[in-house]
């Protein structure tokens, strides 16, 4: 008996048309820049332009005398970005395409070929753009880019300062969770200050602190040398300097928020949480310019944290129009399997490499969920059991990711079932499958326990 034949889903595939007549395509580089225009506009179909501004505008007049509409760019480090904001300013259709989706094939080299190919992909409709948000929300992804990079420099300088205090053998991290906390900060100033006596610097500790004056004043004596002294001078006015620079950072955020506007109009009113401010977290009421700018509050997800929600939001934007369902957003996020099949076989399911931001916020969002008593800390926990932490952090990405798209989508509040919701949902199935492999055999399953004790019906 021959196999079963499986059932593939078959497109129709049309003979390759020229779909947009008007295209150009435009090789990006350092300081030169290759456009390609159809045969026939003019003399020469390929033209060099430099890439200061001038040349930009001129590429942009010869485009315009060429009667192009649209063109096609790779995205190139950032070289690109100048140009595509121009020639969207100047009303072309801007087409900004992956490097590795449109590799030359063999003998296609130069840089004169490579605007040649993709004003030829172009013309034929074989291009995808890159998926780039409105230029409110592009804004606002830079500035949030920019805190983050800010945040990353001080960080650096919190281990300058811990490693000037370990070479004069002063333990202060062994007492102290957060040396760059209340109490810290206060010893290190004084220390900078001039103040090397281990029981006086003791006595700034905070109530809170859980050592005691005499094992923080144990650890404070140390080897209190000039040249470590000068490296932790530097160290904290360099701390102090980029949270200054984060402060700056927060103001122009805050701007950017009260000039988006309402997107949509709420559909519950806002109810603020009241947590202590942790650190990084912006100097303003971040989780109501969220909130005003959206029109749901993403952060009754567990897992989503208000730093989390701007940057998915930075990233994504306010919207998901660009994605016609749920499935396209995960993919395009890489949080899907990428299914890799030849001869009828699936070969690989691995989720492909990708640098998207989004992607990585959602995978920490994920991971902080691990012991949350939520429906999602307990899809987590089982995925675990089952996959292993690896797995179970990108499976529980992806549910993150659907929710996130759900209450874009419609503009719903989130409602939490719970993890007890989550584990009776699993045991009924667990239950169904078992009745069903029993049926199939023959057999019928029977409860130990009461239907009171077990919720069995």
């Amino acid at each position: 008996m021959s196999k079963k034949q499986r059932k593939y889903s078959v497109k129709e595939l049309s003979a390759l048309a020229q779909i947009n007549l008007n295209a150009a395509g435009i090789d990006i580089g350092q300081d030169k820049n290759y456009v390609a225009v159809p045969g026939g506009r003019d003399e020469e179909s390929v033209r060099e332009f430099g890439t200061f501004t001038p040349d930009a505008e001129a590429l942009i007049r010869w485009l315009k005398e060429c009667k192009v509409d649209t063109v096609a760019m790779e995205s190139t480090g950032v070289y690109w970005i100048p140009l595509y904001e121009m020639l969207e300013s100047a009303g072309f259709e801007v087409y900004l395409v992956n490097a590795r989706h449109v590799k030359n094939v063999t003998g296609r080299k130069s840089d004169v070929l490579d605007c040649q190919w993709l004003q030829q992909l172009h013309t034929y409709g074989l291009l995808q753009a890159s998926f780039r948000p409105v230029a409110q929300i592009a804004a606002l992804r830079a500035v949030v880019r920019q805190r983050e990079m800010l945040v990353r420099y001080r960080a650096a300088h919190i281990q300058h300062m811990q490693k000037a205090l370990q070479l004069m053998n002063i333990q202060l991290t062994q007492v102290l969770s957060d040396i760059v906390g209340v109490t810290g900060m206060t010893i290190i100033r004084a220390i900078i200050a001039g103040e090397h006596n281990p029981q006086r610097l003791a006595a700034y500790r905070n109530g809170q602190c859980k050592h005691s004056e005499a094992e923080i004043a144990k650890a404070l004596t140390g080897n209190y040398r000039q040249e470590h002294l000068f490296a932790l001078q530097q160290a904290v006015e360099l701390f102090d300097f980029y949270g200054q620079q984060l402060a700056a950072c927060d103001g122009q955020l805050e701007k950017l928020y009260q000039q988006g506007g309402v997107t949509v109009e709420p559909t519950v009113p806002f109810v603020p949480k009241k947590k202590k401010r942790r650190k990084n977290q912006p100097h303003f009421d971040l989780q109501k310019a969220l909130y005003r700018l959206v029109g749901v509050d993403l952060t009754d997800v567990d897992g989503f944290d208000t730093l989390t929600v701007q940057t998915l939001i930075s990233e994504i934007g306010t919207t998901v129009e660009a994605w016609p369902t749920v499935k396209h957003f995960t993919s395009w996020l890489g949080l899907s399997p990428n299914n890799k099949i030849t001869g009828g076989k699936v070969i690989g399911r691995r989720t492909k490499k990708t640098a998207n931001r989004a992607n990585t916020a959602f995978r920490v969002a994920a991971q902080s969920v691990a012991r949350s008593n939520s429906a999602v800390g307990a899809f987590y926990r089982r995925k675990k059991a089952h996959l292993g932490p690896a797995k179970a952090i990108v499976a529980t990405a992806h549910k993150l990711a659907r929710i996130f798209y759900v209450m874009l989508k419609r503009r719903e509040p989130y409602q939490d079932p719970g993890a007890s919701y989550y584990e009776e949902q699993y045991r009924q199935r667990a239950i169904r499958n078992l009745q069903r492999k029993a049926a199939k055999l023959g057999l019928q399953l029977e409860p130990i326990y009461s239907s009171t004790q077990t919720g069995v019906s």
